[in-house]
């Protein structure tokens, strides 16, 4: 089952590959990373599709070439450093952003979801994630100043709080809008953001505040 698994997320990353996925280091973490443990056991057999899936919640797990495009914009021309993550939802995006980025912080508003989340990650032994219940609009304070920031749900308009908790010359990448979203890095320069439009996306709602 294990060499099955192995040679599945393989097949998925030279798939990205073809797609237009061209980071070697974001395509090795998508071939290490078992998504058939992300999903409900009824969906296993859909786990290596270029697919989003549903995680119970009303979230998703979303499409794979879609966590690794945020993830490649994330280190184009930058150094992996800490990175916070908001919406942990399955534990996917996180679990691939762990073979990357020193730290990852992650910040999700559903505590079922945090729990198994956390489980996995523990699981497939990778140590270097803080996870956190509470609110993504706020970000994570008490651990900023973040290098990068990634968020995984479509915020209406970008939340202030994140700005902010970006590094000078930090990076932030995020779903942006209500009925059309698209894909939007943010980048700081002091205390002047530019952005950058990349592709239309269809993420769930970032939401604010916490449910136990």
């Amino acid at each position: 089952m294990a060499v099955a698994t192995a040679r599945s997320a393989a097949v998925l990353a030279q798939k990205l590959r073809s797609e237009g996925i061209s980071d070697n280091a974001v395509l090795q973490a998508v071939s290490q990373v078992p998504r058939h443990l992300f999903v409900e056991a009824v969906l296993a057999h859909k786990a290596y599709e270029n697919t989003a899936l549903p995680i119970g919640q009303g979230q998703t797990i979303s499409q794979p070439y879609i966590v690794a495009r945020m993830t490649q914009l994330l280190l184009q021309d930058k150094a992996p450093g800490k990175l916070l993550e908001i919406g942990t939802g399955s534990g996917y995006q996180t679990a691939i952003l762990a073979h990357l980025f020193s730290h990852v912080c992650s910040v999700e508003r559903i505590k079922a979801l945090q729990f198994q989340a956390k489980r996995r990650l523990q699981q497939l032994d990778l140590h270097n994630v803080s996870m956190k219940h509470g609110d993504g609009w706020l970000g994570w304070p008490s651990k900023a100043p973040f290098d990068s920031i990634i968020v995984t749900a479509a915020a209406a308009e970008v939340p202030a709080a994140l700005l902010q908790q970006l590094t000078d010359g930090g990076r932030l990448v995020i779903p942006v809008g209500a009925k059309e979203q698209v894909l939007r890095v943010y980048q700081r320069n002091a205390d002047t953001f530019s952005s950058q439009d990349i592709e239309a996306v269809r993420f769930v709602p970032l939401v604010p505040g916490a449910l136990g």
